[in-house]
């Protein structure tokens, strides 16, 4: 609607060369935002005005780093062409870009014919508008089934989004009950206080009555060694008391019996004390000691039920803590969940309503190109007739002046021809009356204003007239018994005989719904002899019950055995004819898939899917077919190729292969026989290729699953287990998304069957499909191969050293001109920059000096130089020096800290490049943090590293990324 309201601008052709390219210039920055190169290209070069030097300059040079500098250079490419170029550039605006044509012209865009210059010839043009339109039908096509996808998509978000609602509201239950619980802690964390308070008051209790106690026995040592002396010395004065009586009787004196007298009642008042004393004190000590222990039982029995209580109440408290934990988490998840969902939401609405306008311009795009080829056509048809009938009249007058009495016979009518399928019983017999036909009849066989199905009919008649180089067949006299499908396998060149003269009646009344979309030979044995190549074409509804294939992508797929009877059979396929590719159809829609170089389980599945019409082309290889085959007749194996495992896969059952994420494996055999969906595969030696341990691996797609369903298992697990798993790496993330199918299965695909692989429905092409084997091929290396120490910052401290050791050299900068710089930016032989913007850098030259002087060239460079080391066939040996909790830095503190770097930024380093090391086409060593204890031994631990891998094979897979 809105370019129904632009008001009519100036005629372009009665404008000059300054003013259209004032007028572009005007609108050059919207030009330069809103439009492509490689949309407008196509045409411009079909035009005439841009060359395919200047298509490689404007899509390939590296100084313009997006598309707004790629589309002003272009625009300054076509200022050059004058006139004519900024007509094409217009042009081309109007059939791509209606809307930024009509914002720069102020004119409507139309397809009629006055509205082009004449640029291009009016049957290229044709033909392009054709191409436009049914390249606009596949991306209409392609919204429709991305916006039902969306809509069930949107419907499953919705009922998820009820899902999250309700585990809302469960999360508030939680987040209630959790309110509690932390009530109930804080009570029984009070109880546990009072408790701890009064078992501190009894511990005060149980320590002064120890030390009553000790003051007690203290006491009673002292009474004891008392009550010694004074039997001691009791003893002592009866002695003296004896010796003295007797010496009394001898010589008695009054003064001194008196004197002992006084001494002996004293001493006997003194035991009479000491006596009554001792026995009172014990027993009153006896009972405080028996006190004293019962108290202490009862104090150690209550501690005892105290440190009890307080364990059970510590594990109920870590208990609710780590519940608590876990719904904060759950409720963080819910809350994220549910405003993705939200914002996919809005972004899909958006997505549709932008389809839905897009879908109604294609449509008015779609009928105003419907009319226009209704009209070429019928212009064509009449211009045809015109040129048939100047001819007959030429060749009459010719004839009439000759002398011969007899005269030619009449031309035939002109008549348009139909691909007819041998297998046809009604045409078998006829005789077709040929005249001058050409493969442009076929194209207009309708003169009607064509509908959607029409034009689907003629698409799929020309499906095999897709190359612009074969547009110069049309002109060319089909004076052939055959009309085979170009565009396939370029090694074949037919070998054309003559048609024989035929008569038919009713060759203008066959039914185009009984035509295939292919051209073929009326005759029952359609085949075609190219040099050692040979297309045969049949029935081949159940192929692989006609024929047994065996080989695989070593040796070629080849023709094992042919059912008597078969369609094969009859047609004179035999066993040793090697299979090259097969054509077919299904769903309306043409396929092919070469099998040159294929494995066996790819073949068979490719052969599985024939339902019906076929071709095989095949090629006599009987010395390759008979190398297969065994003393006994059976075949051996073809497949042989060696892939990277991106997964940890234990050997279950006694035949199964146990593998490791990055171990390197040889597959042997794609269909083993009693093994359903598994590989043959073997170990590969790190230094020879030879193979170890085999055993059965699961087949690519079964794998797949197993790494899904690893990945999954992986997200739900608790943290603690996904650290302890961390140390082992047992998955690798790879995927198709960018590069567009998948190396180790070359497929065709279906719009309506998507499957790529026997018993699996995976994601289309070009969707992010999981990768769990990528193929790797081998190198060896003659020379020293250069060393990349990471994490980065962690290099830059280690290289000088490790330069200084015999057999190895830094790569030192070189300083280069502008123009050389740029010559070598241009060549992709600039590694890094010291500097930005600066003239030193490191370039391939320098490494390949250090390499050529047998030592190993240290790069004090990142992991961006990886890959333009191996386009120049160079394998650096790449070593990881893992980090563990600042434990490395500490080591190399101040080492890290004189180059001007802190812990933080080592450790924020090395986890970003470790993050990066899955994604090298290559293999890489990593140095565990407890193999090391300071510089000297990390060093000694690097250069054993680097003597170990300098003699492994170099496997390379190629670069998914």
């Amino acid at each position: 609607m809105a370019a129904e309201c632009v008001p009519e601008g100036p005629d372009l052709k009665e404008m000059g060369e300054e003013d259209v390219w004032e007028l572009i210039n005007d609108n050059r920055h919207r030009i330069s935002l809103g439009v492509k190169p490689c949309m407008l290209i196509p045409y411009l070069r079909q035009a005439r005005v841009l060359t395919e030097m200047d298509e490689d300059e404007i899509l390939s040079c590296l100084k313009l780093n997006n598309s707004s500098m790629r589309t002003s250079h272009m625009l300054d490419l076509l200022r050059i062409q004058g006139r004519n170029g900024a007509m094409a550039l217009l042009e081309s605006l109007m059939i791509h870009y209606p809307t930024i044509y009509t914002q720069v012209t102020g004119r409507k865009p139309s397809t009629e014919p006055s509205g082009f210059s004449g640029l291009i010839k009016y049957s290229d043009l044709t033909e392009y508008l054709v191409k436009a339109l049914t390249g606009m039908q596949k991306e209409l096509k392609e919204a429709r089934q991305e916006a039902s996808r969306l809509g069930s998509r949107c419907t499953s978000l919705e009922a998820q989004l009820g899902q999250t609602l309700e585990r809302q509201e469960e999360s508030r239950r939680f987040k209630a009950d959790h309110g509690r619980m932390r009530k109930n802690l804080a009570a029984a964390h009070h109880d546990i206080l009072k408790l701890k308070d009064e078992k501190c008051g009894l511990y005060a209790r149980y320590t002064a009555v120890i030390e009553e106690r000790s003051a007690a026995n203290i006491h009673c040592s002292d009474l004891n060694l008392q009550v010694y002396q004074l039997q001691f010395e009791l003893r002592k004065a009866q002695t003296e008391t004896d010796f003295e009586r007797q010496r009394t009787l001898k010589c008695p004196a009054p003064s001194q019996t008196q004197r002992l007298q006084e001494e002996i009642s004293t001493l006997r008042r003194q035991l009479l004390v000491a006596e009554k004393f001792t026995p009172a004190l014990e027993n009153i000590l006896g009972q405080d000691l028996v006190e004293a222990r019962d108290v202490h039982i009862e104090l150690a029995e209550q501690l005892r039920c105290y440190r009890e209580e307080n364990e059970q109440l510590t594990r109920e408290r870590q208990g609710m803590v780590e519940d608590k934990e876990c719904l904060a988490l759950q409720v963080q998840k819910l809350t994220l969940d549910c405003e993705m969902y939200q914002q996919k939401g809005t972004v899909i609405q958006s997505q549709l309503r932008e389809l839905q306008a897009e879908r109604d311009h294609v449509c008015l795009s779609r009928d105003e190109a419907q009319a226009q080829i209704a009209r070429s056509l019928a212009e064509k048809d009449t211009l045809r007739s015109a040129h048939t009938e100047w001819k007959f009249s030429w060749e009459s007058q010719g004839s009439s002046s000759d002398s011969l009495p007899s005269s030619p016979s009449p031309r035939p009518r002109l008549r348009r021809m139909h691909a007819i399928c041998p297998d046809s019983d009604s045409v078998r017999g006829c005789n077709i009356k040929s005249g001058n036909i050409t493969p442009s009849s076929v194209r207009s066989q309708n003169v009607e204003p064509p509908c959607p199905e029409s034009l689907r009919t003629q698409e799929k008649t020309l499906w095999y007239n897709r190359d612009s180089s074969e547009t110069a067949e049309c002109d060319v006299l089909l004076d052939n018994d055959f009309v085979f499908i170009p565009g396939g396998n370029e090694v074949e060149q037919s070998v054309m005989s003559n048609m024989p003269s035929c008569q038919s009646n009713n060759s203008d009344g066959l039914s185009r719904a009984s035509a295939p979309p292919f051209l073929l030979r009326s005759r029952p044995r359609a085949m075609r002899i190219t040099g050692r190549v040979l297309t045969i074409s049949f029935q081949g509804e159940a192929l692989l019950s006609q024929l047994q294939v065996v080989g695989g992508n070593k040796t070629g797929v080849f023709v094992h055995q042919v059912t008597e009877g078969s369609a094969a059979n009859t047609v004179g396929i035999s066993s040793g004819a090697q299979i090259l590719e097969v054509k077919y159809e299904q769903a309306q829609q043409a396929l092919r898939m070469v099998l040159e170089d294929t494995t066996l389980e790819e073949a068979m599945w490719a052969l599985g899917q024939v339902r019906g019409f076929c071709h095989l082309s095949l090629r006599p290889n009987q010395d390759a077919y008979e190398k297969l085959l065994l003393q006994s007749g059976e075949a051996m194996s073809g497949d042989s190729f060696y892939v990277r495992v991106n997964m940890t896969l234990p050997g279950g059952s006694q035949d199964a292969l146990s593998v490791s994420c990055n171990d390197i494996l040889h597959v042997t055999c794609t269909l083993p026989a009693g093994a359903d969906r598994s590989w043959r595969a073997s170990h590969v030696h790190p230094c020879q290729l030879l193979d170890l341990k085999t055993g059965n691996l699961p087949n690519y797609y079964r794998a797949q699953r197993l790494l899904i369903s690893a990945i999954e298992d992986m997200s739900i697990q608790p943290m603690a287990l996904r650290k302890a798993r961390d140390k082992q790496k047992t998955v690798r993330i790879v995927s198709t998304g960018r590069q567009g199918r998948n190396p180790l299965w070359v497929c065709v695909e279906d719009s309506k069957d998507k499957s790529t692989g026997p018993g699996d429905g995976s994601a289309p092409r070009g969707c992010l499909t999981l990768m769990p084997y990528t193929l790797v091929t081998p190198h060896y290396p003659p020379v020293c191969r250069p060393v990349l120490l990471l994490p980065t910052i962690l290099g830059r401290v280690l290289d000088q050293k490790l330069a200084e050791w015999q057999g190895f050299q830094l790569c030192e900068p070189e300083l280069l001109s502008s123009s050389e710089h740029a010559a070598r930016l241009q060549r992709s032989e600039v590694l890094e920059e010291c500097e930005q913007g600066g003239q030193r850098c490191y370039t391939l030259q320098s490494v390949e000096r250090v390499m050529k002087q047998g030592t190993h060239c240290v790069l004090p460079l990142g992991l961006d130089c990886v890959r333009r080391l191996h386009r120049a066939e160079i394998f650096p040996i790449i070593i990881f020096i893992a980090q563990s909790k600042s434990r490395a830095a500490r080591k190399l503190k101040s080492k890290v800290q004189r180059q001007g770097w802190s812990e933080e930024q080592l450790l924020e380093c090395s986890r970003s490049e470790e993050s990066l090391l899955d994604k090298l086409p290559c293999l890489y060593r990593i140095v565990s943090p407890d193999s090391w204890d300071d510089k000297t031994t990390l060093l000694t631990t690097l250069h054993s590293i680097i003597l170990e891998e300098q003699k492994k094979i170099v496997w390379v897979e190629p670069d998914l990324w």
